[in-house]
């Protein structure tokens, strides 16, 4: 169960449509040091602590996000990720990223776009591709949005955690004043587009434009089990 809080940050994706886009362009992105705290339940009992930090300016970004296990959970020590690059007109380019937690060894994406090659390394030798189309990391991928809400057309990311490379596509399904422990928002809700019937899982998303397109909530369900992993904010704070 080591590796369920991770799995529900990178199972996700968003997009615009065409009516949103223009009042999404005339948003501020998210403050230059911004801290979002979240719970994370399972099947609605409180398992885990999410906090993410952001730092950015002068073209440049730092993510720092830390993951601690609530209850018997916590026996299992805590994740700590990272992810610093650049901030560009269509939306964020990843440079490093880093994946740390308790009992295993780190994993690490480099991101070169000058030779446009991704280096990525996880239990073994360095493994060097070409870099994928529109490539983020499992920080980078939501916050990049915030910075350039994309149009109405469904956005391909390709993800990498240093072990591997996921490759999702994103949309927007709508609009909903959504009320949270941090406080009630006008969202945009998105969800990631199934591969085909047996994608099982689905993801939501709720992003506040007023905030900087932060996320607000995160929902994962496996529809083969019936599990839900939901997460929430409970604190927003910025300058």
């Amino acid at each position: 169960m080591r590796n369920f809080l991770l799995a529900l940050i990178s199972r996700a994706g968003l997009a615009l449509l065409a009516p949103l886009a223009a009042m999404a362009a005339t948003l501020a992105a998210p403050p230059h040091r911004l801290e979002v705290v979240y719970d994370v339940s399972r099947n609605g009992m409180v398992v885990g602590e999410v906090t993410e930090r952001l730092e950015h300016g002068d073209g440049k970004y730092a993510l720092l996000e830390t993951t601690k296990g609530r209850g018997f959970l916590a026996a299992l020590g805590s994740i700590r990720r990272s992810s610093r690059g650049t901030v560009v007109a269509t939306g964020l380019r990843p440079v490093e990223f880093l994946d740390e937690r308790t009992g295993r060894e780190t994993a690490r994406a480099t991101f070169d776009w000058g030779a446009r090659t991704l280096t990525m390394q996880f239990r073994g030798g360095p493994e060097v591709q070409p870099l994928p189309a529109n490539p983020q990391d499992r920080l980078s991928f939501l916050l990049s949005f915030a910075f350039a809400p994309p149009g109405a057309q469904p956005v391909n990311m390709s993800v990498a955690d240093g072990g591997s490379v996921s490759r999702y596509v994103f949309a927007v399904v709508g609009r909903e004043r959504l009320k949270v422990p941090a406080g009630e928002f006008e969202t945009l809700k998105i969800a990631r587009v199934k591969d085909g019937p047996e994608d099982r899982r689905s993801t939501e998303i709720w992003l506040a434009p007023d905030q900087g397109h932060i996320l607000v909530r995160m929902l994962v369900t496996d529809h083969k089990d019936g599990t839900q992993i939901d997460q929430v904010a409970t604190k927003i704070s910025g300058q």
